[in-house]
């Protein structure tokens, strides 16, 4: 069995359940696209590896600490970004750890 030391980031969408209740097919679509033009990229370039999906969350390796945690910080800066003109009860928000 090989061992090997990896950093993992946990995320999870903030009011998930709320945001699907107000918008189900509109948090689905926004989340889809969050995905694709900014987590994923981000996670490529940090050589992240998707472990799990979840409907609101992930889980995420990286070779190092350092990785996982540039990756985090990189992500919610996009993020805060693209939620400037969004109205506070609309915004895709995730929390992150790193472990």
């Amino acid at each position: 069995m090989e061992r090997r030391l990896t950093a993992i980031l946990a995320a999870d969408v903030v009011g998930y359940s709320r945001l699907m209740g107000t918008n189900e097919s509109g948090t689905l679509a926004a989340l889809d696209t969050l995905r694709t033009d900014l987590i994923n990229p981000k996670i490529a370039e940090h050589q992240g590896r998707i472990v799990k999906l979840t409907g609101d969350g992930m889980l995420v390796e990286f070779p190092s600490v350092v990785n996982a945690v540039a990756c985090a910080a990189e992500i919610q800066r996009g993020i805060r970004k693209r939620n400037a003109g969004v109205p506070k009860d609309h915004r895709i928000e995730f929390r992150m750890g790193v472990n």
